[in-house]
């Protein structure tokens, strides 16, 4: 049975989304809120003034995260919620602030109805969880789980030479104690992200629910492939060391492995292409290029980095004048989500009359950190088109309305589950 009748007010959480979605606004409709800018700074702010009217206690720690809390009334670690609101540049209104703002919309309902939890509720809004000109994608979270050290990012300045220090400065961190962010894994009891899918799967099924059972595990290597530079209209084809055709057929490959491979959820890329000496006229001598794969299991990852080996071995035998050079900078294993807060996400939703669809999350999140430390889970909201990244994303607010009551009332579920004695 539902614990209570309280559900989100739909108006409301509407007309914040508008509210949020000015604060970097550029003339193509998109949102431009990247990490520590004037925008991002000036959304900060009005999300500080929405959770101090509402009585919580906020709190900005040294990685400039936010921590809205209300008190829990058995003195239990706290259960926590929320996303990000920094955007990609010209990016939409929904990634991540839809989280933060359904988290809001939470805490202002319970405030409303004076209900009381066993555990104290806090509400966060990670800092620089997007690619950013700094380099440091889901930043404050890394920060907190111990995953990104003070060491890590000393001297590291954006293409302008700003500081990190000065502008993590600016948002109210501490960069001199940046550890001190760092979280006692005792202190919570689990951790909650809503998010939008980003991608068709609940779209093409119908249904407004997903449950997500891991985060994706992402490789990535540099690929250097060394040819010779030569005169391309009086080098014959038999002569010729071209790097790029041999990236070309490097990257047909890599497109052929994922596309055979049995899971819907395994995709590679190879997004990043640097070619010289990049001239009409003269044959490719050398081609940089970034792989990257990803899989919702260490095994689905190792297959196709043990195929892509095999494939790559063939070609260059086949291309003995060639040389390759390999440089694997990112193996990070996919994050399992908590299968007691699975259930409660799938609980709820049947509470409620609403369909789920259990799935890996094909992009990282904070969640993927928080899981270190906690019990961890992600509840996707259905991304029309699949678009995101991009001033089309688009959720309907019938889904967001499922999504935020669904989310409202399994963190009430696990605060009647979740104690001191199973290790919370």
């Amino acid at each position: 049975m539902i614990t209570t009748n309280l559900s989100i007010n739909r108006n409301r959480l509407e007309n914040q989304l508008k509210i949020l979605s000015q604060f970097g606004r550029n003339e193509e409709g998109g949102i431009d809120r990247t990490t520590f800018t004037p925008a991002e700074l000036e959304a900060r702010k009005w999300l500080i003034e929405q959770f101090k009217a509402i009585n919580l206690n906020v709190k900005v720690d040294e990685a400039a995260n936010i921590w809205a809390t209300r008190k829990g009334y058995e003195g239990l670690p706290h259960i926590t919620f929320g996303s990000h609101i920094d955007s990609v540049p010209n990016g939409g209104i929904y990634d991540g602030a839809l989280g933060v703002l359904i988290s809001l919309e939470i805490m202002t309902r319970l405030y409303e109805a004076g209900k009381e939890t066993r555990h104290p509720f806090t509400c966060v809004s990670f800092s620089a969880e997007e690619p950013n000109p700094f380099g440091l994608s889901t930043f404050g979270s890394r920060i907190v789980t111990k995953r990104l050290r003070a060491k890590d990012i000393k001297g590291i300045k954006n293409k302008e030479g700003l500081p990190l220090e000065v502008a993590l400065n600016s948002a109210g961190g501490d960069f001199d104690n940046i550890e001190r962010a760092q979280i006692d894994s005792k202190t919570i009891a689990a951790f909650l992200e809503l998010h939008i899918e980003q991608g068709k799967r609940l779209e093409r099924n119908q249904i407004p629910i997903g449950v997500v059972t891991s985060i994706t595990g992402i490789y990535r290597e540099k690929l250097r492939i060394i040819g010779e530079a030569n005169h391309a209209g009086t080098t014959m084809m038999n002569d010729r060391k071209d790097a790029l055709t041999t990236a070309s057929e490097c990257i047909l490959l890599l497109e052929s492995i994922c596309r055979d491979h049995p899971s819907d959820e395994v995709v590679g890329t190879i997004g990043e292409l640097h070619i010289k000496p990049n001239a009409a006229n003269i044959i490719p001598e050398e081609v940089e290029l970034t792989v990257e794969i990803r899989g919702k299991t260490e095994e689905e990852i190792r297959q196709v980095v043990s195929s892509w080996e095999c494939a790559l071995k063939r070609v260059f035998q086949n291309r003995k004048h060639m040389k390759l050079d390999r440089q694997v900078f990112l193996n990070q294993p996919p994050s399992p989500m908590d299968r007691d807060v699975i259930d409660s996400i799938e609980t709820a939703a049947k509470q409620l009359s609403l369909k789920t669809l259990r799935l890996g999350s094909m992009a990282g999140h904070d969640a993927t950190h928080m899981a270190t430390i906690t019990r961890s889970g992600m509840i996707f909201v259905p991304s029309q088109n699949g678009k995101s990244h991009c001033p089309d994303e688009f959720t309907g607010m019938d889904d967001i309305e499922k999504a935020a009551n669904t989310m409202l009332h399994t963190l009430l579920l696990l605060d009647q589950s979740l104690n001191n004695k199973e290790g919370s």
